[in-house]
């Protein structure tokens, strides 16, 4: 009788000829079998027509993925045997009202829909593709794998035990030392298509990794919340941890966060190599009009000092490196941090904790009662901890923090959107830099860039380098070589603009023009933003007309 509809409604259709279906009819009669699993087998059906025949076959409907609510995917859940669902071919999908939605990609598992039948839930069916059901079905099983561990076959001890395990070991240290290795910033371990892929950050860019064994993924997660002191049975609720380690002679701290997803958990780890920065103004790259006026800043005793720019930007490092200038036994310098990146010697470091209330706000109030002559605080996020921060200028303390805008003008509106009077930004800005990082040009490799003389006509580079008396000769592009990976790029240098609080900012009025009165003071007074400064490091051959592009636009 099936086959019997399935032959009609593809003669209906004419999705294949009549010489095609009377092929599979005669291989019908050798093989116990039915009518689309021939055609399937043929490859005369494919995955979407076939499910499209069952819509039209069986009067069921077709599963499109919307916002329903989302399935709560253990072992108690509608009481569902999962094992028993994935091997017919059938899988869970979502809940709406008060049913459950079942999608199933094979019409002859009797069995399969006998079993549906005795369930205490309303269920309904949906017709999904094999590949929907191998993809959803691989992701439940992560899911299942790294939900509550009373909901899965392993328990805290059986996770324990893998996370020791000599390929585990041997896989985490491995990941680790190659990261070191690479100069990678970052790794990141995250499910995708029901797998676990690694991922190094070298560079600000993300590079693929070698592929996590299946059988090791759930192990790795966990021996990784076990060295950085997570817990190892929450899989619902973001963790942070933090690992000290040493990979041959280098010792480095290495945050880790991991993050519940839909299907498994992603866990990402920073790499903080210990006495590895130095914290220096031309280690960073900025160039030398640029570090005086810096310096000129530094020498000031009170006043606040912003640096601007996006997470990752080389904000922390930046202030660091004020901090390392003047940095002195005659100064009592205190920072306040969510989290302590590095260890500054000579330097009171205090952490953020807002899990018990203790936020910037309430922790820089602490740090004024220790009778500092220098504070740095890490981020600017809300009025009070800027009032109390423009407030501290005002009684003799030299003040570095930094706030999130895209360049240096904006911090200024940025600060009066936080509620801050006209008369604390007078009085107490000194400076506001803005930066980005982009990548070095590998000086082993470079080569002349090929459309060179377009673009110093199309930037117009060639009267920018007659302002900055520099050569306009040639500009480079990445080539790739063994020494760079073959990426073209080693390292990273500080795009920087720097607007100084001077009488002339002051007099401006804070008003809805006040971003443009900003950038044509910058433009009047020869102060580059941070595009031009990249100009400048591609006329001297540090980076690419690309990277500044990519980076500042």
């Amino acid at each position: 009788m099936w086959n019997t509809r399935v032959e009609d409604f593809l003669k209906n259709q004419n999705w294949i000829s009549e010489k095609q279906l009377a092929e599979a009819v005669n291989y019908l009669r050798e093989l116990d079998s039915s009518l689309d699993s021939v055609l399937i087998n043929l490859g005369l059906l494919d995955e979407e027509r076939y499910a499209e025949m069952l819509v039209s076959l069986m009067q069921i409907e077709r599963w499109q993925k919307g916002t329903s609510a989302p399935l709560e995917l253990d072992s108690s859940a509608h009481q569902l045997n999962y094992e028993f669902l994935y091997q017919h071919k059938m899988v869970p999908l979502e809940t709406v009202a008060d049913r459950l939605i079942i999608g199933f990609a094979d019409p002859h598992v009797v069995e399969a829909f006998d079993y549906l039948r005795f369930l205490d839930v309303r269920t309904q069916l949906n017709v999904v593709t094999t590949k929907e059901f191998e993809l959803i079905s691989e992701q439940q099983k992560l899911t299942l794998e790294h939900s509550d561990v009373s909901s899965f076959s392993g328990n805290v001890e059986q996770l324990r035990q893998l996370a020791q395990g000599a390929p585990t070991v041997n896989l985490v240290n491995n990941l680790i030392a190659e990261g070191v290795k690479i100069g990678a910033s970052d790794l990141h371990i995250e499910p995708v298509e029901g797998k676990y892929r690694a991922r190094y950050r070298v560079d600000g860019i993300l590079k693929e990794a070698a592929p996590i064994p299946v059988n090791l993924q759930v192990a790795v997660i966990s021996r990784i919340k076990i060295l950085s002191g997570m817990d190892i049975a929450e899989k619902r609720r973001p963790q942070d941890g933090k690992i000290e380690t040493r990979s041959g002679s280098i010792e480095l701290d290495i945050r880790c966060s991991s993050l519940p997803l839909g299907f498994g958990e992603s866990m990402v780890l920073r790499f903080l190599i210990k006495n590895a920065l130095k914290f220096d103004l031309e280690e960073l790259g900025y160039s030398a009009d640029l570090q005086e006026r810096i310096n000129q800043d530094l020498k000031r005793s009170t006043g606040v000092i912003l640096m601007t720019g996006p997470t990752g930007s080389g904000k922390t490092t930046s202030l660091y490196s004020f901090l390392n200038r003047i940095n002195n036994p005659s100064l009592k310098i205190i920072t306040l941090e969510d989290p302590i990146e590095y260890q500054l010697a000579g330097i009171n470091q205090v952490q953020v904790k807002s899990d018990i209330g203790y936020d910037f706000s309430k922790g820089l109030r602490s740090i004024l009662r220790q009778d500092p002559d220098v504070i740095m605080v890490g981020e600017i996020r809300d009025g009070e901890t800027a009032k109390i921060a423009l407030q501290s200028a005002l009684t003799g303390h030299l003040v570095f923090s930094t706030v999130h805008t895209n360049d240096a003008p904006t911090a200024f509106t940025r600060l009066l959107d936080l509620g801050l009077e006209e008369y604390l930004l007078n009085a107490g800005l000194i400076s506001i830099m803005a930066q980005r990082l982009v990548r070095k040009l590998c000086p082993d490799c470079r080569k002349s860039h090929r459309d060179k003389d377009e673009i110093i006509k199309r930037y117009g580079l060639k009267n920018f380098a007659q302002k900055y008396s520099l050569e306009c000769d040639d500009i480079y592009e990445a080539n790739g070589c063994i020494k760079c990976d073959f990426n073209g790029y080693v390292g990273r240098v500080a795009l920087l603009e720097h607007l100084p609080c001077t009488d002339d900012v002051r007099k401006l009025p804070k008003n809805e023009k006040l971003l443009d009165s900003l950038y044509e003071f910058m433009e009047v007074n020869g102060h580059r933003n941070i595009k031009q400064d990249g100009y400048m490091k591609v006329l001297l051959g540090m980076t690419t007309i690309e990277e500044v592009l990519r980076v500042a636009g």
